[in-house]
């Protein structure tokens, strides 16, 4: 089962990372794929929001750094891979260990993980689609990403936005 949607602004893309945000539990995996700009840290913030991060802790792409930490309901780990050549420089640098944990793992550029991904998790890829526009589509893999797109279709026939 996947499931597509397009969001017609940074709002909308932020509000669908805060709904998605309170369905995480620990041990979820949300991988993002998407060119430049896509809009994958807007997404993050609104799941930052809905894990509970305090909204005063500014959300960014952890381009330089690689992982972020924040603290909310849950600990949420979120990961730029985009400076990675693949998935043994996240085993060189210990990173992988986070992704066994309690917290919820947010992946940009998770296609540099190669056969790295956990085999239960969410794949978000976004593309633009016009100036203000995003296609967001959701593929799990697992029952757990599964239910994580049920949950999500529910909410959005009852109008996410």
């Amino acid at each position: 089962m996947t499931w597509s949607l397009v969001s017609k602004s940074v709002e909308e893309t932020v509000s669908v990372g805060k709904r998605l945000g309170a369905l995480l539990q620990g041990g979820d995996f949300v991988a993002l794929q998407g060119e430049l700009g896509a809009g994958k840290t807007q997404l993050a913030k609104g799941i930052a929001e809905g894990l509970g991060v305090d909204p005063s802790i500014p959300v960014t792409s952890p381009t330089y750094t690689l992982l972020n930490v924040y603290s909310g309901r849950l600990p949420f780990y979120h990961f730029d891979l985009y400076r990675l050549h693949g998935g043994q420089d996240l085993l060189d640098l210990g990173f992988d260990e986070y992704f066994h944990g309690d917290g919820v793992c947010l992946v940009e550029w998770a296609e540099r993980l190669q056969d790295m991904l956990p085999d239960d998790y969410l794949l978000i890829t976004m593309s633009h689609v016009g100036d203000d526009c995003r296609s967001l589509s959701f593929i799990p893999s697992g029952s757990r990403g599964e239910q994580l797109i049920r949950l999500l279709m529910d909410d959005d026939n009852e109008k996410m936005f």
